[in-house]
């Protein structure tokens, strides 16, 4: 009945039980987590017409208890009144209020105005013991600020369905997480900085704007954003009256982002080293005239598993607390696509045969062209491998996936002379890149795990 999309995977959610649904929306709307999104009506129950009223009602059946949303949605008979929504934060310097959630909650189970309640928390934080003491009476209710008065062309906040913080999300370039956030904390996302990386606000930059407003201080930039070219690596003006303009979000912003910040973060260095490729191109076609065979990446995958195993320097990550050497092998294969890179990761690839190992690629790089990549299938990779020989590219210096410590680039198989024995012959040759993160290992180490992977493919058997 869904399918919830990132900026790189889509996951299907299925119906939790049998029947016919009632939207409670239509297409562009926009719901917050835990909201009621539709109904499913079980057999001979009449549907009404049109949609289902939207909102954090409850549906009107139970949902079985392992389908049950993780946040709780309110209930329909003491929803928190849209005008107290909208007021439920103390005044800042930006003519804003801020509340904390469980405030707004509790002045919502108390029938309290939250706008009539003075804050006493940081920066005038309206806390949920300042909503308890006016509905004990322990503290006075105050009068609300009036309202400024509201343009001809727009409709009063008296009248108007919408809560201010909900329509200055609107019109923001903004997250969908983003909006929640602000919305949550009555936020106006006019004055949130937007990520300079792809012009949209980000539910970080609400977070550190808050912080900025509790703090008594002007609203934070997001990080990289002073100076522009940090988070996108230029910012000059075009030299001349581009064709066209492609905006660094989505799959194209988080890769440049990761990116970017891998170079940065990272004292990367890449060595190349040639490999002898005759076995694999004759065990490769023996297979082939047997039935299936593997691709020359799955050889390589293969190989740069049992490496791994045996160099397990290789197989980590940085972290506060130093070199993390990571337990078990889940090698990530680089797919592109239209809109850029995608690595789904062969979990346990160390464990696999190349006979097991080949269906597992094809499947997981058919589902990455086709969107239907689960977050788990594209995460928790330790080790890289990404692929230009298709396109006769013998080398070429690939960047980190963070937080891996490396990652193997493989160019293309080519004829070349070599001498054996003082006599000519041709050869298969690919060439391997390994890039390396210096911090975690020399240059040393890093050639012998390349020759390991040599030594590998040279005897396919080994794969086996």
């Amino acid at each position: 009945v869904l399918v919830i999309e990132t900026d790189k995977t889509e996951t299907e959610v299925e119906a939790p039980i049998s029947g016919r649904i009632r939207p409670s929306g239509a297409v562009g709307d926009t719901f917050a987590c835990g909201e009621v999104i539709g109904t499913v009506y079980a057999d001979g129950e009449d549907v009404p017409d049109g949609p289902a009223p939207s909102g954090g009602g409850a549906p009107s059946g139970p949902l079985p208890e392992e389908t049950a949303p993780d946040v709780a949605a309110p209930s329909a008979a003491t929803p928190a009144p849209v005008a107290h929504v909208a007021a439920a934060v103390a005044t800042t310097s930006t003519g804003r209020m801020i509340a904390s959630p469980n405030a707004r909650r509790v002045a919502a189970e108390l029938g309290v105005d939250i706008s009539t309640v003075a804050g006493t928390g940081p920066g005038g934080r309206i806390t949920s013991e300042d909503v308890e003491d006016v509905a004990s009476g322990r503290a006075a209710a105050v009068t609300a600020a009036p309202a400024a008065a509201p343009s001809p062309a727009a409709p009063s906040p008296a009248t108007s369905a919408t809560p201010p913080a909900a329509a200055s999300a609107a019109a923001a370039p903004a997250t969908a997480a983003a909006r929640q956030l602000a919305e949550l904390l009555g936020v106006d996302l006019t004055g949130v900085p937007a990520d300079p990386t792809d012009g949209r606000i980000s539910r970080d930059g609400v977070a550190r704007h808050v912080r900025a407003l509790l703090a008594g201080g002007a609203a934070a930039a997001p990080e990289g954003a002073a100076p522009r070219p940090t988070a996108t690596g230029g910012s000059a003006p075009a030299t001349q009256t581009p064709s066209e303009t492609i905006r660094l979000s989505g799959m194209r912003g988080t890769i440049a982002k990761r990116m970017h910040a891998s170079l940065q973060e990272m004292a990367q260095l890449t060595l190349t080293m040639d490999a002898a490729m005759d076995a694999v191109v004759a065990d490769r076609t023996a297979r082939k005239d047997a039935g299936s065979a593997p691709g020359f990446t799955d050889y390589v995958i293969a190989a740069a598993a049992r490496a791994l195993r045996s160099h397990p320097r290789v197989n980590s990550q940085v972290t506060d607390d130093g070199i993390a050497l990571l337990p078990e092998v889940h090698v990530g294969l680089a797919v592109a696509l239209d809109e850029g890179l995608i690595v789904p990761v062969v979990k346990n690839a160390d464990r696999l045969s190349l006979g097991q190992l080949a269906p597992e690629t094809t499947r997981l790089a058919d589902a990455a062209r086709s969107g239907s990549l689960t977050p788990d299938e594209a995460t928790g990779g330790t080790f890289s491998v990404t692929a230009l020989g298709m396109y006769g590219v013998d080398a070429f210096t690939p960047v980190i996936n963070p937080p891996n410590a490396a990652i193997l680039g493989v160019g293309r198989i080519r004829d070349e002379l070599v001498v054996e024995n003082g006599e000519g012959k041709v050869a298969k040759r690919m060439t391997l890149s390994l890039t390396w993160d210096h911090r975690v290992l020399d240059g040393a180490p890093a050639a012998e795990f390349t020759q390991t992977i040599c030594q590998l493919l040279a005897d396919p058997t080994q794969l086996v």
